[in-house]
């Protein structure tokens, strides 16, 4: 077997791993961020357990961390208080990003992760199967429930080789983009391997399986060698390695091929992580913004990279140059040897070790201005400013352009500098303090949950109408993803606790007369085009449209994700072919009328539209399971059935 599939079968409770068929999987440890684990603990709340169940279970604070009003602080307490009642470790705001945290004093091989966060996979770099998912899945892992998936087709990404001067892993993944797009991914788990991933760190690593989040990804995994041994060793962690490694004669379902040698720098440029460029191509680009940070490149390393980059040098007079440590970690320790100096002398703006810029929490660009981020996303609008022109790429592209003023190619800026290789060896120890992450309760009875006035309860639907007619309230096209349903942002994030506030936001960026259309219509259809859904893992994109009553979304193809977040709150998704699309308009008065008994005995539902008498039969595609939930009005409702 291959890694992924080891990982698969040593934690498999139901189905058979055949690529496409319904398998259930144990977890080993969950995650949740506060964007979206007031809403999990929540759910797990609801279902009535004293204690998680898994090995381990932990919340971090790192998204919510902009306190302009009481929204987020209560939050917060509230997030601290239900963890160390149930048995969870809570990692204090300030301590740093969930998957850069988890990384360095959590992940272990071997094992799975589910997280309420699409990056979740980040832990992937040290062979873990760790997984993006909803809200309301974590909350069932935490219950003990197995985590329910289709078996992914394996990919193998052979790399050969060893990076140039100038290149980094950054780029690798941005190459790995560049061929596969942001669908490409999508039913697969990507794993790494080849001869070029000897010399590639746990860090360098972690950067890529990070981003395989924009491929669509279900996972992204490296094997466990001894570069995830020194790793832990430094960690102070080397009792949780084991070692996990492909067969020898192992079989994957697809293979693509990287010569490292032959990698330049790379850059995404608007407004998609697969617009990807040669930075050659786009040097010369005047620059007035550049963030380095986020959960893909905030590790010690990478801030290094910067450090060195900027050493002697500062930021163009033109630009803000923003720095956001991924962990306290890592901030640390650039503090204490000179680094955090060097880049204060740059002319940098430190910020606190949380995602901040990269879900538009703060720092939002100029209108008009070029923004250069070392992050995972660049979805129109996503930093808070509408029309954005945000390009991704690597800490040395992000720091030379800094530097310059404009975009520039760091394997040029290095050879003007007479600098032959920038390297940043691993320190043999890391600086360990886990003092802000807090133990769960010795006496969980005695701890009382504090509830602000912002949560308010979760919603729920009935269950799934016997016919149904409603009207097509909203069209889109394709690559709609969760921040076009449901943006964050500073203004809008405090409120992903209540959903009958955030509810008037659901599709703002596209039309911001949904949330009222909707009601008045009494809810309604939306029709997509490919890939809907794809980006986060933010339930809310699926919650809030419920709650607005949204019934249905009509799609040529959906994002994992969202489509299981759509099912787990009751919206049944149902993939048309392009003509069907291209019949159906917005306004469009659509008829069901077996709908409940066809999702139950049949694989395709029937449409009719009601002003051309038109029929359309369409493939539901639920399992057996799904079908469950959707006649039961979504996941909660099922449980308690």
């Amino acid at each position: 077997m291959n890694a992924a599939q080891k990982l698969i079968s040593s934690h498999l409770v139901s189905g058979n791993m055949k690529p496409g068929e319904e398998i259930a999987i144990s977890i080993d440890q969950t995650l949740t961020q506060d964007a979206t684990g007031t809403m999990a603990y929540l759910e797990f709340e609801a279902m009535g357990i004293p204690k998680v169940k898994t090995k381990l279970s932990v919340s971090y604070i790192d998204h919510n961390t902009l306190q302009t009003g009481f929204e987020n602080a209560d939050d917060h307490r509230f997030l601290q208080t239900i963890a160390a009642k149930h048995g969870i470790y809570f990692s204090k705001p300030g301590n740093g990003i969930c998957h850069q945290v988890h990384l360095e004093r959590f992940s272990k091989p071997g094992q799975t992760l589910l997280g309420s966060d699409s990056h979740t996979p980040n832990a992937g770099a040290v062979g873990m199967l760790a997984i993006g998912a909803g809200g309301l899945n974590v909350a069932l892992a935490m219950a003990g429930e197995p985590f329910y998936m289709l078996m992914p087709k394996v990919v193998r990404v052979t790399l050969t080789g060893r990076l140039q001067a100038g290149v980094t892993a950054k780029d690798i993944i941005l190459e790995v983009l560049r061929r596969l797009t942001v669908k490409g991914g999508v039913g697969k788990i990507i794993e790494y391997g080849g001869n070029g991933i000897k010399n590639l760190t746990v860090p360098e690593r972690a950067t890529i399986t990070n981003m395989g989040a924009e491929l669509g990804a279900t996972s992204s995994v490296f094997p466990s060698d001894e570069q995830t041994k020194a790793f832990f060793k430094a960690q102070k962690r080397e009792r949780d390695w084991t070692e996990l490694k492909p067969d020898k004669d192992a079989e994957y379902d697809e293979e693509v091929i990287i010569d490292l040698g032959k990698l330049v720098p790379l850059a995404a440029a608007p407004s998609s992580p697969d617009n990807v460029k040669r930075v050659k191509e786009i040097r010369g680009t005047p620059v007035r913004q550049v963030c380095i940070g986020s959960c893909v490149n905030s590790s010690y390393a990478d801030l290094m990279l910067a450090a060195r980059m900027l050493k002697n040098q500062k930021a163009h007079p033109d630009v803000s140059l923003t720095i956001s440590p991924g962990s306290r970690q890592a901030f640390q320790m650039i503090s204490k040897n000179g680094a955090l100096e060097i880049l204060i002398s740059a002319g940098a703006r430190v910020l606190e070790c949380a995602c901040g810029p990269c879900i538009g929490m703060g720092q939002s660009p100029a209108t008009g201005a070029v923004s250069l981020r070392t992050f995972n996303r660049n979805f129109p609008g996503r930093s808070g400013t509408a029309n954005d022109k945000v390009y991704l790429c690597s800490p040395l592209t992000a720091a030379a352009s800094a530097i310059t003023g404009k975009i520039t190619d760091p394997k040029e800026w290095l050879k003007s500098l007479k600098v032959q290789r920038l390297k940043v060896k691993l320190p043999g120890k890391y600086v360990i303090d886990d003092s802000m992450i807090i133990s769960p309760s010795k006496k969980p009875e005695k701890v009382i949950v504090e509830r602000g006035p912002n949560i308010k309860p979760l919603p729920v639907r009935g269950a799934l109408e016997g016919s149904l007619k409603a009207k097509v309230i909203l069209k889109v096209g394709d690559n709609i993803t969760t921040d076009d349903i449901m943006p964050a942002g500073a203004k809008i994030l405090p409120l992903r606790s209540n959903i009958p506030a955030i509810s008037e936001f659901v599709f703002s960026k596209v039309d911001t007369s949904f949330p009222s259309r909707a009601k008045a219509a009494g809810g309604g259809i939306v029709l997509g085009g490919i890939n809907y859904g794809q980006g986060s893992s933010r339930e809310h994109a699926a919650l809030a449209p419920m709650y607005l009553g949204v019934k249905i979304v009509l799609a040529k193809s959906f994002a994992r994700i969202h489509k299981d977040n759509l099912i787990n709150f009751g919206i049944l998704p149902l993939t048309i072919p392009p003509d069907v699309y291209d019949s159906i308009e917005q306004d469009t008065e659509i008829k069901l009328p077996a709908l409940a008994k066809e999702v139950r005995e049949s694989l395709e539902v029937t449409l009719i539209n009601v002003k051309t008498e038109e029929a359309y039969k369409v493939d539901h595609g639920l399992t057996e399971r799904q079908r469950k939930i959707i006649l039961a009005g979504g996941l909660l409702n099922c449980i308690k059935k």
